[in-house]
């Protein structure tokens, strides 16, 4: 097992299962440009070997697949089986949820019972606007589908001001009303964000900001949340919870256990550094030879993380997932 000076060990990994995507929501994708697949994208087998290797090494206890859109990759079915046999304490995986209905057997052979489902807004019209893809209504008929199959539901939205902050009670009302978890994502510094302050600040919306506008409507008081987590949780009484991942406002650098892994093969310890760590050549190497290249590449990897906060990065997010 590895530890830092801070107590931090990799605990949870996010693989991103392809870099395509059907969507190319505004704060992701600057141009508007749909996202293909990466050149040399590893194979479900050297992705599931990835995982082994790094629950061997690192002690990885819990995963989440990511994209861009896990959903739209044709190793998805193979991947999930296998990560399925795994002993794992947590497999989960984050969506636009536009193909969840169709893809809703694969993760349930998998024994998925957790996603998280990115949505931006109930609005049609603004949610054309946002992710430049895809129809609002398949996606909340996929998530109603996803929960009477018993699979429990979070939303992610990240609030954008001067796009969609008059969404934030609505779609509120609407996960309590349905037992959805809402999660609010402060904007992060991150790819073109990282070097645009003023595009930065005129769309950011705030931890205070949030709380402010919600406490007009419901009373609320602060939950428990896991040691490691990244969101701060509260409670409305007889509601429900909601959360906020407040990377700017309630930093949370210090306890960081997360560990990313590209589809093209590169692990990233901090989305606040441009340092990555290529193990795609790793997966083809006799066991004995890959496992303890792969522990010098997680030390540095490590070393990445950020000792209090994040600071911007320009690595960008539609590479490396949520």
């Amino acid at each position: 097992m590895i530890v830092d000076r801070q107590g931090r060990r990799f605990r949870n990994l996010r693989i991103s299962l392809t870099a395509a995507c059907n969507y190319a929501c505004t704060y992701c994708v600057p141009d508007g440009k749909r996202l293909v697949a990466a050149q040399n994208e590893l194979s479900a087998d050297a992705m599931a070997r990835a995982v082994e290797y790094l629950i061997e090494v690192a002690g990885i206890e819990q995963l989440r697949i990511t994209g861009g859109e896990p959903l739209v990759s044709p190793r998805l079915e193979r991947f999930m089986s296998q990560v399925g046999q795994m002993k794992l304490a947590d497999v989960s995986l984050t969506t636009n949820g536009q193909l969840l209905s169709r893809k809703l057997p694969v993760l349930l052979n998998a024994g998925i019972r957790r996603i998280n489902v990115s949505l931006d807004t109930l609005d049609p019209a603004a949610f054309r606007v946002i992710a430049r893809g895809g129809d609002l209504q398949t996606v909340l008929d996929g998530m109603q589908q996803a929960r009477a199959a018993g699979i429990r539901i979070k939303v992610n939205m990240v609030p954008l001001r001067g796009q969609n902050l008059d969404q934030v009670l609505a779609l509120l009302d609407y996960c309590l009303q349905r037992g959805y978890e809402l999660r609010f994502i402060e904007l992060m510094r991150m790819g073109h964000l990282a070097g645009d302050r003023n595009a930065f600040a005129q769309q950011f919306v705030s931890l205070q900001q949030l709380l402010a506008l919600i406490g007009e409507r419901y009373p609320y008081q602060q939950t428990d949340a896991a040691a490691d987590a990244t969101a701060v949780r509260y409670r409305i009484p007889g509601k429900g919870i909601f959360g906020i991942i407040a990377n700017e406002s309630v930093p949370f650098c210090r306890s960081c256990s997360r560990l990313r892994l590209s589809s093209t093969g590169w692990l990233h310890g901090c989305l606040s550094s441009s340092n990555r760590h290529y193990v795609g050549d790793l997966l083809d190497k006799p066991r004995h030879e890959a496992l303890p290249a792969l522990q010098r590449l997680l030390v540095k990897a490590l070393g990445d993380k950020q000792p209090v906060a994040f600071s911007g990065g320009a690595t960008v997010m539609k590479i490396i997932g949520g």
